[in-house]
């Protein structure tokens, strides 16, 4: 007999189809049996979902929101979420939508200027006779050093004397110093300095107070710069170690509620005690930087005895010095490594002005950064947005957005390296100097942090052991007290990516299942 062209005796066929139908039953047992028995094989992605949804599982997450996604950049695959389309308090993640949309529309080359005008045919010989003119252009890192420096180019053009007045012009920005939704309780706070074109050394002073010799001796004040635009008031004492009632109520602030520059020092300090630093903001930024500027003219010998007001250049005066910033790519830098809020601010509305007109505001701003989420196809929605910074609470994104902006930043070749170099490495610097120590992540992990009472967020990229790029966003809120046991859940999260490899496999109990849905 012949079947497709095999010859097989006649008197055999019973037996091979008898041998065959026992073969059929005892395979189709081992394979129910391997079903219903104790263990399978799972995936390596399989495996790394369970264990984020382990690491999710802790208590300190018990009463708290948590809002992830986690993609490979290589082949799109989406490797966890959970509730990536709820909107979270991004809190200072914003500042990655805002440094993107900076690079992207200014340039990393773009430079901040801070020129020096005086009035048109007012200089002769060494004076200039009439009023100059200091007019910011957004730079956030300009500092009392460099209006020294412009200070220096005026004595190299021989400038000795000025008769006018100092106009301090801060008008490529508009008049708004706060953001919106910004907390009133939060004034005098470094982090929530004024927003002004015309900023000097962060719109704050350094306080620096250290305990006298013995007890009952006036705590030491030491304010830099030393400055005339801000008072101290001096109510602190040395104390014995035992006072512990005074220790604690040891505080410097400024004089927030009247709105005043007088810094007030109060309570007290041991003796021992090492010196206590504090970085308090100023109430109005234009005349603080003008005073700062009036103070070094007189330190390097230019005379000067005009006054310090705020007003607008004219059309016709003349520059006659200026500084012009290093390029925006340092800049963005210092903003994400630090989360330097005054800066994300300060971008924000040097974005507006440059692009949609001067005065620049928030909104002029922010506007870009939608027409920039709707070419990427965020449906505008589906969040909302009110600084730069991410100060206000009125911010709300989604883990899915802010992995659809760092997708395109590592696609945009012009743009990436800039951007990923100015995010803080897993244990290595910025505000992730001390996280992820001693991990796969420890120097792999590139993140922006974000940081408000009951919200901690992180979000940036990381490499997996196979070389992998893939790109992440966890949000975490509504959690009382420290934010520390929150952010530990997200280091080993970060740690797990990481270490994540697809070539591991793993045989699991069948009973110990995983759910695949896509929001867990």
């Amino acid at each position: 007999m012949r079947w497709d062209g095999i010859s097989f005796p006649g008197r055999n066929i019973g037996l091979i189809l008898a041998t065959l139908g026992l073969t059929f039953l005892w395979s189709s047992c081992a394979v129910r049996q391997g079903m219903t028995g104790a263990h399978r094989w799972t995936s390596p992605v399989e495996q790394f979902r369970r264990q984020i949804d382990r690491l999710l599982q802790d208590a300190a997450l018990q009463q708290t929101r948590a809002g992830i996604k986690i993609v490979s950049l290589k082949t799109g695959e989406v490797l966890y979420e959970r509730n990536s389309h709820t909107l979270f308090h991004p809190a200072s993640n914003m500042k990655l939508l805002t440094t993107a949309a900076a690079l992207k529309y200014l340039g990393p080359n773009y430079r901040f200027r801070t020129v020096l005008f005086a009035d048109s045919g007012s200089i002769h010989e060494a004076t200039i006779q009439g009023n100059i003119y200091l007019k910011g252009y957004g730079n956030p890192d300009l500092t009392g050093a460099h209006l020294q420096e412009m200070i220096r180019q005026l004595k190299r053009k021989g400038i000795r004397r000025i008769t006018g007045n100092l106009i301090c012009d801060d008008t490529f920005f508009d008049d708004l110093y706060w953001g919106k939704g910004w907390m009133w309780d939060d004034a005098s706070s470094w982090y929530f300095a004024p927003i002004s074109a015309l900023s000097v050394n962060d719109n704050c002073v350094r306080v620096y107070v250290a305990p006298g010799e013995k007890p009952g001796d006036p705590l030491r004040v030491e304010v830099v710069p030393a400055t005339a635009y801000v008072t101290v008031e001096n109510h602190g004492r040395t104390i014995v170690p035992e006072d512990t009632q005074t220790f604690r109520s040891f505080k410097v602030e400024r004089k927030w509620k009247s709105a005043e520059n007088t810094i007030v020092v109060q309570g007290g300090l041991p003796p021992g005690v090492g010196i206590q630093e504090f970085l308090i903001d100023v109430v109005d930024a234009p005349l603080y930087a003008g005073t700062l500027f009036r103070e070094l003219l007189q330190q390097d010998g230019i005379e000067f005895t005009g006054r310090v007001l705020k007003g607008k250049t004219p059309t016709n005066a003349l520059p006659v010095v200026q500084h012009r910033s290093p390029p925006l790519a340092l800049v963005v830098y210092n903003t994400n490594k630090i989360s330097d809020n005054l800066s994300a601010e300060m971008l924000l509305k040097t974005l507006a002005a440059e692009r949609k007109g001067v005065p620049g505001t928030a909104e002029k701003g922010l506007t870009i950064i939608r027409d920039y989420l709707d070419r990427l196809g965020v449906d505008s929605s589906t969040y909302e947005i009110v600084d730069g910074s991410g100060v206000s609470r009125y911010n709300l994104i989604t883990p899915d957005l802010m992995v659809e902006l760092l997708t395109d930043m590592y696609r945009d070749f012009q743009h990436r390296a800039e951007f990923i170099a100015s995010l803080p490495i897993a244990g290595v610097d910025g505000t992730l100097s001390d996280r992820m120590r001693g991990t796969p992540a420890e120097g792999v992990l590139r993140a922006k942090t974000g940081s408000l009472s009951g919200v901690s967020a992180l979000a940036g990229y990381t490499i997996s052991a196979d070389g992998e790029v893939l790109a992440f966003s966890i949000l975490m809120e509504h959690f009382v007290g420290s934010a520390d046991r929150v952010r530990a859940v997200q280091d080993q999260i970060g740690s797990a990516m990481s270490a994540f490899s697809r070539k591991r496999t793993q045989r699991l109990p069948l009973t110990d299942r995983f759910s695949s849905s896509d929001e867990r």
